[in-house]
């Protein structure tokens, strides 16, 4: 399974009155973790953009396990889930390194849309199929 590791140190506007990681701020750590991988991998958004597709995302989810506080330092864990469907899945583990605890765990889906058209891709491009041919082999 493919994964990329990225550290996070949390700032003061990324948490709430409470001083505790505000719990949307989670997403964006998702995506600070899909990024990294994209760059360790080759599959970055500018990449996916010049082969002419956008990439939303059409499901996300996240479970809270433990709180993260102002200064501390965070890891998220980014692997790829292979699919056959024309879309890009992520699982996430998101690992407070000041107390080792697991903080967060989620999931990300994304679609193709033709980035002219902005219609639904349902089949898989042929750049991303061969990029999976490439790294899961």
């Amino acid at each position: 399974m493919l994964s990329s590791e990225i550290e996070i140190d949390i700032r003061f506007s990324e948490t709430d009155a409470m001083g505790v990681v505000w719990h949307g701020n989670y997403l964006k750590f998702f995506e600070d973790g899909r990024e990294a991988f994209g760059r360790e991998y080759g599959l970055e958004y500018l990449t996916i953009f010049d082969k002419g597709y956008f990439t939303p995302i059409v499901k996300s989810e996240i479970d809270h396990k433990a709180s993260v506080f102002y200064g501390q330092k965070i890891k998220v864990i980014t692997k790829f889930v292979s699919s056959k469907a024309a879309k890009i899945m992520f699982e996430y583990q998101v690992v407070n390194l000041s107390t080792n605890e697991l903080c967060a765990v989620g999931k990300t889906m994304q679609v193709f849309l033709d980035r002219e058209t902005r219609t639904l891709e349902l089949l898989t491009p042929d750049f991303y199929r061969i990029w999976k041919e490439d790294n899961l082999a």
